[in-house]
């Protein structure tokens, strides 16, 4: 997943004055055994080539030239500035590299990656000693190209990333069918078709475009004939076998993204050198992300890199294992500058320090509430709206430069099944993953339940601290799953996400059920009616106990970044517009989310690009099949007067109670004429989604 890879947060410090001077080789050949040229990007000390250092690669599909251009010189050119060469090289069939990129974390990509090191490592500039980075598809791959051992890799950076590629990532969430899913396949459908920059790639870019045009195809087709947990999602998860990756890792997180689960699990599962980071941040590098505070990543990266590529003996690992924020209460809104929250540290992970406390969700009469005891049991009838979800937002939230954070939870918490604690007697802090088991029944084979922690203010208003689903015929696993008996009771429990969050005393915790989480998550087949038992039903809290040493603990260094090269803009982007729609005739609610980067130049080249993407998700509140997602973008590259590519891309996902159905549209032309047109229209049983 990747979103606002041009943002900047305007607080980071420009540094020009480095260490070492910097010399960049603005475009270079990377050749592979099989003929296939990847393009690279990189920036050098100037001496590099007398007194080689060690160099640190990103490894990334979202094209140097354009994409995260003014990212990488954000950053890259700071590393150089300390003494690396910061190499950002294009994958297979992305920007100006050579070949097809023909799905996300093929084993194609990670055998590229292991010729890519090699090479690297045997430049006259490299002193032989790699460090691998990445955010995002680079999180990822960092760590699936550990696992593959290349020996010229001694440690790597992974930031805001998974271990697990079914159950954790885009795709599913607890057995569920993310929206995310189809999205994030969009995202990709039409960016695999940009042209090659021509003053990179040369006489060649034509052909490399082509071969583009020609492989072209919506993604989500084949992600959407795995709604299991396969053998296609096992390979990339290192999960599957953390003993593969032997070396150092230090891994990035942020509250605001939606990797918050990777992190601590990668601290439990790996044995190698290691460490952690947990800020309040969105999608983007802690250095550039909102909300704040923000943090001094690259110093801190600096100090990781120090110590492994150089052998510096910095004290980096007589650190905490994780340093983590904690959220204070505050009010919910859609956009936060910065959040509420100190930091803290654990020198260990799991940690010690942490207990877990229990709260009975109980019924008496016509009131529910979370109470210390169990109370007798009570069974009570739970049928939510299909449209239940909008004040959750979506999976993907940024918490950038966008209002995408959750909002006030009443509105969905009217609509379900909401236990309230009373109000707390002292501050209750909790860091870790909330459990929450539930005894239910279900009068359908087919069923989710979506499940919403979120603390109470005096005044009403529910701040959502964590959510989690489970689709019910993944109850005992996601490869073998098993319908539900109608009317049977089950026993199960739903994984919440991680976080870290102070629930302030005079509030109250409260927990709501519902059977949808829409537009996150899509529907069940039917409309579902849950028998849930309460006084039989629990939640389980990681309470953290305060360490002295937290007050101990030393600052976060100021966020710095390196300069950025100048743009032009040429068509200046229409504010982000994100809203629910009802149409009361019809009944039909629709979630609407549209994007404009805008048009800009990058001035020292001349290249242009930009674009816009209208995500719009409907569903009526009494249909679950009439849930569907209808996603356009029209992106733009080329030259002023010499070349103008514009790419206009659809896709819809429908379904009925049996299958998924989707339709999509790529249409590109060249100076205004046509040179590419096709449709597609797949239908895919559903799997007990």
């Amino acid at each position: 997943m990747v979103s606002g890879i041009g943002v900047m947060s305007p607080k980071a410090r420009v540094v020009d004055d480095f260490p070492c001077k910097i010399r960049e080789l603005e475009h270079a050949w990377i050749p592979l055994s099989d003929g296939t040229r990847l393009a690279t990007r990189t920036w050098l000390p100037e001496d590099a080539g007398e007194t080689p250092v060690p160099a640190i690669l990103e490894y990334i599909p979202y094209c140097k030239r354009d994409g995260t251009a003014a990212r990488d010189e954000a950053m890259h050119p700071y590393f150089a500035g300390h003494g690396y060469a910061a190499v950002r090289v294009d994958l297979r069939g992305s920007g100006e590299s050579e070949g097809l990129l023909l799905d996300e974390y093929l084993k194609q990509e990670q055998d590229d990656a292991l010729e890519v090191i090699a090479w690297i490592a045997d430049q006259p500039w490299c002193d032989g000693n790699v460090g691998m980075m990445g955010k995002s598809w680079g999180g990822f791959n960092g760590l699936q190209v550990a696992a593959r051992r290349p020996p010229a890799l001694r440690c790597i950076i992974t930031v805001y990333s998974t271990d697990d590629r079914y159950a954790d990532d885009i795709h599913y969430m607890g057995g569920c069918l993310l929206s995310e899913n189809p999205d994030w396949a969009f995202t990709m459908f039409p960016a695999l078709i940009r042209p090659p920059d021509p003053k990179l790639a040369g006489e060649a870019w034509r052909d490399i475009w082509q071969a583009r045009l020609d492989a072209a195809r919506p993604w989500i087709v084949d992600w959407l004939k795995h709604q299991r947990r396969d053998a296609f999602w096992k390979h990339g998860s290192v999960c599957e076998d953390y003993s593969a990756i032997q070396c150092p890792v230090f891994a990035v997180g942020g509250w605001a993204d939606p990797y918050t689960n990777p992190v601590p699990r990668l601290l439990a599962g790996l044995t190698v050198p290691r460490k952690a980071l947990v800020g309040p941040w969105g999608h983007q590098y802690p250095h550039q992300a909102l909300p704040g505070p923000d943090a001094g990543f690259l110093q801190e990266a600096l100090k990781w890199w120090d110590h492994w590529l150089k052998g510096v003996d910095n004290g980096v690992m007589d650190e905490p294992m994780l340093r983590v924020w904690m959220h204070g209460s505050e009010a919910p809104k859609a956009r936060y500058e910065e959040r509420a929250g100190h930091w803290v540290a654990e020198p260990v992970w799991p940690s010690p320090d942490i207990e877990t406390r229990r709260f009975a969700l109980n019924a008496d009469g016509s009131s529910t509430g979370l109470e210390a005891e169990a109370a007798p049991e009570r069974a009570i009838a739970l049928s939510c709206p299909e449209n239940l979800g909008c004040c959750t937002i979506m999976w993907g939230h940024n918490g950038d430069d966008a209002a995408e954070c959750p909002v006030d939870q009443r509105p969905d918490d009217s609509l379900s099944l909401s236990f309230d604690s009373e109000p707390l007697g002292e501050d209750l802090p909790i860091l870790g993953a909330p459990l929450v088991d539930l005894d239910l029944a279900a009068d359908r084979p087919n069923a989710l339940v979506a499940v919403r922690l979120s603390e109470v203010l005096p005044g009403g208003a529910s701040a959502l601290v964590s959510y989690g689903v489970l689709n019910l015929t993944h109850r005992d696993s996601h490869e073998a799953i098993e319908a539900l008996e109608p009317g049977r009771r089950y026993r199960v429990q739903v994984r919440l996400n991680d976080n870290g969050h102070v629930f302030a005393a005079g509030n109250r915790i409260r927990v709501a059920l519902s059977t949808a989480l829409w537009p996150i998550v899509w529907p069940s087949p039917e409309p579902v009616t849950l028998t849930v038992y309460a006084g039989a039903c629990s939640l389980a809290l990681p309470v953290r106990r305060p360490r002295p040493e937290d007050d101990e603990l030393a600052p976060l260094p100021p966020a710095e970044m390196s300069r950025m090269q100048d743009r032009t803009p040429l068509r200046r982007p229409d504010p982000q517009v994100l809203r629910v729609e009802r149409d009361v005739a019809s009944g039909f609610v629709t979630f609407v989310h549209e994007e404009d980067g805008g048009v800009v130049r990058i001035d020292r080249d001349g290249w242009t690009f930009g674009g816009k993407v209208t995500r719009c998700y409907r569903i009526h509140p009494d249909d679950p099949t009439s849930a569907r997602i209808e996603l356009s973008s029209v992106d733009e590259y080329g030259r002023d007067g010499e070349l103008a590519v514009r790419v206009e891309a659809t896709q819809l996902m429908t379904c009925d109670a049996e299958n998924f159905q989707v339709q999509a549209k790529l249409d590109a032309t060249e100076n205004g004429l046509p040179v590419y047109s096709r449709s597609w229209l797949e239908t895919i049983p559903r799997d007990g989604v």
